[in-house]
């Protein structure tokens, strides 16, 4: 940062209840245009608050010390364990994604061969027993029954659904591990670019209204209570080049003249805060996402009977037995390979596949409800904007109904007290007079609001555009 910078910096410290520009430009003799550039990134970087005197002056004062925000070693930590833990993050979701798809499918695909190779052995045991004249019964157990039912519904199943398959047919394919990831992580975020949507949103407001906002027309666009946006809007500032000023009637108001530089002429609406967008579980079809949950659950039977089986005290491996279970088989199948079939199953057959289905289900669990309470916050924050863009627009007698909204991303799940935090919000601004009608129901009278509104119209009222204005080209590289 410049010297000159450093030298407000100082000269504000020295300071302790806080100064104006002509304290700072008194204390270090730089010019009050320099000052009055410098002064909002200063309130922004070490967290500073504004009055407004009695003469109407703003006053700087820094209630919190002068911690930066931006520079400094528990800043420095506090980026670098944050850029670590993104990319540990990354790099687990993305060796995560990869077992997935492999125990998944690739556990799904074998347990359904060992499956099947135990029940033709089985087949091929009772057709031993009846040629030595035994009338034994064979059991198949679990897995036979399974297998019958798959194979007599695909037996029974009708094999020309013309219009079934070609809406199959017509609908796009997404691919298997981006589904499966979906199931499992959800979609990326749909409000990433939120940032920018925000500033986009109050910057074409600034223009339209002659490069001026309040703080309570900020309010509206980011739904942010008192004390957060006017940290908000400082920094916004520092961004943007803006500075706050005072009227004659003793209201701060935050001015960006720079921002009114256009080429292009754009007509512009009234106040229209952004929405947030919802977070989805799954762009999956509900059909998709069945038969993760299918094969899944496949998985986790499969696993909790090798597991089960494998701690069990007696053990039958006979494979010439007219009892041929699915363990007899696969211990049979892995002796034929290694010396101790009995921890491979354990483990590779049982425990790892149990503990990656259960952990299958309950990512996608906790996902839901976290992903449901955010969306809850979201409709809060998208109801705030909302209700406060509405007081804006008619200060006087609110009635709490009018917030109601039917868009589902503005529609909090409790009104009554989402209503309650808007007009307590607002009303730590400006306090509203309350009063009750002969029915019984509660008005509020923003008077304040009001009066603030008129000033600040009056405000821009004064401001000539015109210097804001381009003007003609009186030199082009082109030419």
């Amino acid at each position: 940062m410049s010297n000159q910078y450093q030298k407000i910096i100082a000269a504000l410290k020295r300071r302790k209840k806080g100064a104006t520009a002509a304290d700072v430009c008194a204390a270090t003799a730089l010019p009050l245009a320099t000052v009055n550039d410098y002064l909002p990134k200063a309130a922004d970087e070490y967290s500073g608050h504004l009055r407004v005197t009695a003469s109407g002056e703003i006053l700087y004062y820094f209630p919190d010390g002068f911690t930066s925000r931006y520079k400094g070693l528990g800043v420095f930590v506090r980026k670098a364990v944050n850029k670590i833990s993104a990319f540990i993050k990354t790099a687990s979701v993305f060796l995560f994604k990869i077992w997935i798809v492999i125990m998944l499918i690739g556990y799904f695909i074998i347990f359904l061969a060992l499956a099947i190779g135990s029940v033709f052995l089985s087949v091929a045991a009772q057709s031993n027993n009846r040629n030595g004249r035994r009338n034994t019964s064979v059991n198949f157990g679990l897995f036979n029954i399974l297998w019958r039912i798959w194979f007599y519904s695909e037996l029974t199943r009708p094999r020309y659904n013309y219009e079934r398959n070609y809406k199959m047919n017509d609908i796009k394919k997404r691919p298997m591990h981006k589904a499966v990831f979906s199931f499992v992580f959800g979609e990326d975020d749909p409000n990433k670019d939120w940032d920018d949507r925000q500033y986009k949103a109050v910057i074409t407001y600034i223009q339209a209204k002659k490069g001026v906002i309040s703080l309570a027309e900020y309010m509206a666009f980011t739904g942010m209570n008192s004390l957060e946006a006017e940290t908000s809007i400082l920094s916004f500032c520092s961004k943007f080049e803006g500075s706050p000023e005072v009227t004659e009637e003793g209201t701060i108001v935050y001015r960006f003249d720079k921002l009114l530089l256009r080429a292009d002429s754009v007509k512009f609406g009234e106040l229209d805060p952004p929405i947030k967008r919802l977070k989805k579980f799954s762009d999956n079809t509900k059909t998709m996402n069945g038969w993760f949950a299918v094969i899944n659950t496949v998985n986790l039977l499969f696993g909790s009977y090798f597991l089960y089986q494998s701690n069990a005290e007696q053990l039958i491996t006979d494979i010439q037995s007219k009892n041929v279970t699915l363990y007899a088989y696969t211990h049979y199948f892995l002796s034929q390979m290694t010396n101790d079939p009995y921890i491979f199953i354990w483990a590779v057959l049982g425990l790892i596949p149990l503990l990656f289905s259960v952990l299958f289900w309950v990512i996608p669990i906790i996902r839901y409800f976290k992903e449901r309470k955010e969306n809850n916050e979201i409709k809060l924050e998208n109801f705030k904007r909302l209700s406060f863009s509405k007081i804006y627009s008619s200060p006087n007698n609110i009635d709490i109904n009018i917030f109601s909204s039917s868009i589902p991303e503005c529609s909090p799940p409790n009104f009554e007290s989402s209503a309650d935090r808007v007009i307590k919000d607002m009303g730590a601004v400006f306090n509203p007079q309350i009063e009750v009608s002969q029915d019984g129901k509660t008005k509020y009278l923003f008077t304040d609001l009001e009066t603030e509104k008129r000033a600040l119209e009056n405000y821009r009222n004064t401001i000539d555009t015109s210097r804001q204005k381009l003007g003609e080209t009186v030199f082009d590289s082109n030419s």
